[in-house]
């Protein structure tokens, strides 16, 4: 049996993707071009990997299991061209990042743009899931996660901001019509913007203060997944629809406008920043290899000034 390694590497690509249009994006290469290696793949193995209907894609038992391996796989493969490609001047390749949203949002735009200016060669692929998971298994070289949801047997480097805070806020017209919460508390009493995780369970609202620590589970008229859709949220509290409870980096540049007031600063709860995480490889990719070299010399303010 003779198979075509960049065969499989489609094949990955539209089943991690759920599509062949958005794999072909991905792999440089046309939908009718990916269709066909998936169907020569299909041809050598003897066994239908995928399910396709006009409007999805999805594995069959057999394309799972085979995902499943391939994941780890190809990152090796990968890792032993970027060995020979680290020969050159310049590092060259891919880093594959899984990152939650707010990551995305606050922490690599001080990052990434540097770095692509730093190392023309390289190209970053940013992948924001807010779940908790594989990286090996879902192609990526490193995730980057906070400290609670770090995967075991990993090495852990700190990245961006080391402190981040959840912060409380509304907007003027809401406080100026239904008063400021004086204690956490008193947020029983309030409109609450409330986000759920993607496994359906509400995040707490948590508060801290002098060694005490309240928690509250307000209630209010909009819930959204943590996400984008946490946008709705922010534009339903500016709009004075109700108080909203998101990361501060998130919130800042409606603090800044005036858009939004934050309320009960002194309750609100710090915790460690986010981690950048990675296999430990006798042969690192050449282009992990730089991007985490350049994390580690990155230099951010510890808390916002």
């Amino acid at each position: 049996m003779t198979i075509n390694l960049d065969d499989v590497r489609v094949f990955a690509a539209v089943a991690r993707a759920g599509g062949f249009r958005v794999a072909s994006r991905a792999t440089r290469r046309s939908a009718s071009s990916a269709s066909e290696a998936v169907r020569r793949l299909e041809s050598e193995v003897g066994v239908r990997l995928l399910h396709r209907t006009t409007r999805t894609v999805a594995p069959t038992e057999a394309g799972a299991r085979l995902l499943d391996r391939l994941g780890p796989a190809l990152a090796e493969i990968e890792s032993a061209l970027d060995v020979v490609k680290s020969s050159r001047d310049q590092p060259a390749g891919t880093v594959r990042l899984n990152v939650p949203t707010i990551v995305a949002r606050v922490v690599l735009p001080r990052i990434v743009p540097a770095f692509l200016a730093a190392y023309p060669d390289i190209r970053v692929e940013v992948t924001a899931d807010d779940d908790v998971v594989d990286v090996l298994r879902a192609g990526c070289d490193a995730g980057i996660r906070y400290q609670e949801t770090l995967e075991k047997d990993m090495i852990a480097i700190p990245i961006g901001p080391r402190e981040q805070c959840y912060a409380l806020a509304a907007s003027p017209a809401y406080l100026e019509r239904y008063g400021r919460p004086s204690h956490p508390r008193k947020l029983l009493d309030h409109a609450c913007l409330r986000i759920r995780f993607s496994n359906g369970a509400l995040i707490p609202w948590e508060f801290e203060r002098e060694g005490e620590v309240v928690k509250v589970e307000p209630t209010g008229p909009l819930v959204a997944t943590l996400g984008n859709a946490a946008d709705l949220l922010v534009a339903t509290a500016v709009a004075s629809g109700g108080i909203v409870y998101l990361f501060e980096d998130w919130l800042q540049p409606h603090f800044e406008s005036g858009a939004l007031k934050p309320i009960l600063q002194r309750w609100w709860l710090r915790f460690s920043g986010p981690f950048l995480y990675y296999p430990s490889r006798r042969h690192m990719p050449a282009a992990l290899r730089a991007f985490v070299d350049f994390v580690r010399n990155d230099r951010h303010p510890r808390r916002r000034t």
